[in-house]
């Protein structure tokens, strides 16, 4: 095992938004204290009764997606909680992913693609 899922997370126009409609149709809490993330105008989270999190991420410019469209594909990704960054980034390469946005001095945190082009995020784990 390299990674451990950290949440789910969607684009959207509006994150606190569609934060509150997931909480309404699924139970939980909106942006509780977590130190995994910070919440904020293009962020928000929703803690799942069952510890499952769902976050939400603004996009500039955002299009829905339409289903089974593929010119406007279905918009989220997984972040996986991993205890060293550039060790699992190395597995993850050969196993067929793609480094698709490395991380910066600083940034706890690498996007990429798996072999099918799916983009997924690494999150170095306080």
């Amino acid at each position: 095992m390299i990674a451990e899922l950290q949440c789910l997370v969607l684009d959207c126009p509006d994150p606190p938004g569609l934060a509150r409609f997931y909480a309404a149709v699924l139970g939980g809490e909106v942006n509780r204290p977590d130190h995994r993330w910070a919440t904020g105008d293009g962020w928000a989270t929703l803690h799942l009764p069952g510890g499952q999190v769902l976050a939400f991420q603004r996009v500039s410019d955002y299009r829905p997606p339409r289903r089974p469209d593929p010119a406007h594909p279905q918009q989220f990704h997984p972040d996986f909680a991993v205890p060293d960054l550039e060790e699992a980034g190395r597995q993850v390469l050969a196993l067929g992913a793609t480094l698709l946005d490395g991380a910066d001095a600083g940034r706890s945190w690498s996007v990429y693609a798996d072999p099918a082009g799916h983009p997924f995020c690494l999150v170095r784990h306080r």
